[in-house]
């Protein structure tokens, strides 16, 4: 097992869309969002926090929400982000644009949609309609779904530059197709038809951002150590214990 090193300043973990820092018991499901890394981490002696935003907000109301959190627990101190899916968009923000820049010291993304996802795409054009409806009469924002298509995505990279001085790195995930359910299947198909190979929602070319991409195997939730049963038995590793490691190897 790899050995983190302990880093000076405080690692923050922003989860993405639907995020929560714990769930409801169900049959397999994880209790954290990012299970088993945090304590993992934090045995080393880094200082690691799980900020919970709202889970399908808009990327600046998310991001706002973060910056309240961070000036709270961090006040002035610089940290590090680590940010997945949706969070990588909302750490982005935050460093762009909410004037927290003089504080991030990097940002790494995890199968990040930086230039948006045709799942997305897909999903607005057959079931927006039939769906926002709903989690508007719930009272659950449904801004993140739009904001997540390869148009939006785009116009969110012209008003969001990188800041000069912050380190931006990223990680991007493979996924065999035979390690995927029936329902990731098909939309790892409908990515990989337009924008090639992917997570089963999130491709690597959308997801690479920053002046280093690494390429983990595994879907989208096994980037943030979801337990993968179909890698388990064909004989691979969901455990990314050891790629947390390694991110913060590189941070040091």
């Amino acid at each position: 097992m790899i050995v983190p090193p302990r880093l000076e300043a405080p690692v923050v973990l922003v989860h993405g869309l639907s995020g929560f820092s714990r769930l409801v018991p169900r049959r397999e499901a994880p209790s954290e969002y990012f299970p088993g890394i945090p304590p993992y981490l934090a045995a080393s002696g880094n200082r690691i926090l799980c900020p919970r935003v709202t889970p399908t907000a808009s990327v600046s109301t998310r991001a706002l929400e973060l910056r309240a959190i961070l000036l709270k627990e961090l006040g002035s101190q610089p940290f590090h982000l680590i940010g997945h899916s949706q969070g990588g968009l909302d750490a982005r923000y935050l460093i762009s644009r909410l004037g927290m820049d003089n504080q991030v010291i990097s940002l790494t993304t995890i199968g990040t949609p930086h230039r948006g996802t045709a799942f997305a795409d897909w999903g607005i054009a057959r079931l927006a309609r039939f769906v926002c409806p709903l989690l508007r009469w719930a009272r659950i924002p449904d801004h993140a779904f739009f904001e997540l298509t390869t148009e939006s995505c785009r116009q969110f990279n012209e008003s969001t530059p990188d800041v000069p001085g912050v380190k931006y790195y990223s990680v991007a995930g493979v996924c065999e197709e035979h390690w995927l359910n029936a329902g990731w299947r098909w939309a790892s198909r409908l990515v990989g038809r337009i924008e090639g190979p992917n997570d089963g929602i999130v491709s690597v070319a959308s997801a690479t951002w920053g002046e280093r991409t690494d390429i983990w195997a595994g879907d989208h939730l096994s980037l943030v150590n979801w337990p993968n049963h179909r890698m388990k038995r064909a004989g691979e590793s969901w455990d990314r214990t050891g790629d947390y490691a390694r991110i913060l190897k590189q941070l040091a």
